[in-house]
């Protein structure tokens, strides 16, 4: 009987395989080849167009000047830096943090590969891009004790204006959560991506590591103990921009994750600070606190929202690459993580043709996840980016994912992955690349302040709040190419308007394209054929 039932599920696994094989041929453009590294450095290069404040002698976005030089002066604060979110002009920590914490992600998974691809140049500018947005967080946690500053910028004034950074002169508010005004959500994503960002300077910079890795323990702690959203706090301004809708628990689960795994890095290399903050600690947090966390919820999302599934890829990896030498500690740990690995296989279920669970309902006629139609290919990347990185501690450990009586092995999720991408870079039935600057046929009317006017250089000259607003509205094509952004995307048909007036599809963000950095590496080194 036993050998029947490997039978039975070996020929199931052969039948997954086929029914994705089919699935990706069925989309437009399916066999198309790109040249992923050239992808990457455009998605790289996206990051220096976002930047706010002093810009570096290095910066290769020329069209882009200084802004923000006094950003947090009006409360004593240096928040100068970091990044602008999207197409506007205000800095909101939620989604920044989140951008940093998967472009450590990609670099921590994923850096060798960026190596291989770019002979050491693409592994630099992510890096960089890492950095920039860390040195703020760094800022905003430092600025004032018992505090973090979490937004600089009105946006309803920002909104009321079409300006360049360069020229803005609206309130550049800055908001924080304290003890009395908590914000868990935002704090716990600013630990995870000071954690995160830990990871990728460990060996290059072991100073600032150890900087982010220390601040990110206190933020964490800040987070735990003074619980509460900071869209009930901060409502009139958080809100609807970049309301937490899942809540505070799944960032502090994702942030204990990133904490365990940065401090173990850190006490393997000698660095370690002492039982209270060890990485068994964190652990035992994560084993304590799991199930009223999120630990047992299944999302089929992941987005700077709602981190479960993220954090469900990320503890999976403790379950299926052990740390240690073994023995019974070891594998204790090993299967209280087992949960995590059996929800991320439900996750991945949902997303591969033939498997037991499979929706097919959130993919487009053309084969592109579709999730939603404000932004949907911030889903797009993030899903691409999970299944990756699944992919990888799977193949890792020798393992596959269990969906009903299939093993699902991990070239299915590479396949499914790597179709996503290919949708983004033009295999799709509208022959249109949705990178700008990618490919002969992309977007030239991007929902975005900077990229619609004249730089600062060619008109120097002030544009003010209501005379940018021409051109918004204008169907001329953007004065500067936003290269490397990733725009929203088509519709749940495949359709895509290139009008800057249809925000919903026109605008790019940071949180869209750090995922996909991830991505484009491992496709860019070779693992992805």
């Amino acid at each position: 009987m036993a050998a029947v039932r490997v039978s039975d599920k070996a020929a199931a696994s052969v039948a997954v395989v086929v029914v994705v094989f089919l699935f990706l041929m069925a989309g437009g453009n399916a066999v198309a080849a790109f040249n992923y590294a050239d992808a990457l450095d455009k998605a790289l290069l996206f990051f220096e167009a976002q930047r706010s404040g002093k810009l570096p002698p290095g910066q290769r976005v020329a069209w882009r000047g200084d802004s923000g030089l006094s950003d947090g002066a009006a409360e004593g604060a240096d928040l100068v830096g970091g990044y602008y979110d999207a197409g506007d002009n205000v800095k909101f920590g939620l989604p920044m943090a989140f951008t940093v914490t998967m472009l450590s992600w990609s670099v921590a998974e994923f850096g060798d590969a960026m190596a291989r691809a770019g002979g050491g140049g693409h592994l630099e500018g992510a890096r960089a891009a890492v950095r920039w947005g860390a040195d703020y967080l760094l800022k905003a946690a430092a600025a004032l004790p018992g505090a973090l500053y979490v937004q600089v910028g009105d946006p309803y004034q920002d909104h009321r204006c079409w300006e360049r950074p360069e020229d803005m002169d609206t309130p550049r508010s800055v908001y924080k959560v304290t003890p009395d005004r908590p914000g868990s959500d935002v704090a716990g994503e600013t630990a995870a991506a000071l954690a995160a960002a830990s990871l990728v300077f460990r060996a290059c910079d072991p100073g600032y590591s150890s900087k982010l890795l220390q601040t990110a323990r206190k933020v964490f702690d800040f987070a735990d103990r003074y619980r509460g959203s900071y869209s009930d706090s901060l409502s009139s301004v958080a809100c609807p921009f970049y309301c937490s809708y899942s809540g505070y628990n799944d960032e502090l689960l994702w942030a204990a994750a990133w904490l365990h795994l940065a401090t173990a890095a850190a006490e393997k290399g000698g660095a370690g600070a002492g039982s209270n903050s060890s990485a068994e600690a964190y652990l035992s947090y994560i084993y304590s606190n799991g199930h009223t966390l999120g630990a047992e919820q299944d999302d089929f999302t992941f987005s700077w929202d709602d981190k479960r599934v993220g954090t469900k890829v990320l503890l999976a990896k403790g379950f299926l690459q052990p740390r240690g030498g073994g023995g019974d500690k070891t594998a204790q740990a090993a299967a209280a993580l087992q949960l995590y690995k059996a929800h991320a296989d439900r996750y991945v279920c949902s997303l591969v043709p033939g498997a037991a669970g499979f929706q097919s309902s959130q993919y487009t006629p053309g084969g592109l996840l579709f999730k939603s139609g404000d932004s949907n290919m911030q889903y797009v990347t993030s899903t691409a980016f999970l299944l990756l990185a699944y992919a990888k501690y799977l193949a890792g450990a020798g393992a596959t994912v269990s969906c009903g009586g299939a093993a699902v092995p991990p070239p299915a999720l590479v396949a499914v992955a790597k179709r996503q991408v290919d949708y983004i870079l033009g295999a799709n039935s509208e022959g249109m690349s949705y990178m700008v600057g990618f490919g002969g046929r992309f977007p030239r009317r991007v929902h975005h302040r900077g990229a619609s006017m004249p730089s600062a250089r060619a008109h120097p000259a002030r544009i003010g709040c209501d005379e940018g607003f021409r051109y918004l509205h204008s169907a001329e094509p953007d004065a500067n190419v936003l290269v490397g952004a990733v725009v929203g995307g088509p519709d749940g048909a495949d359709g895509y308007t290139d009008s800057r007036d249809n925000y919903a599809q026109a605008e790019p963000s940071t949180y869209t394209n750090a995922p996909l950095v991830g991505a484009l590496a491992f496709l860019a080194g070779g693992r992805g054929h």
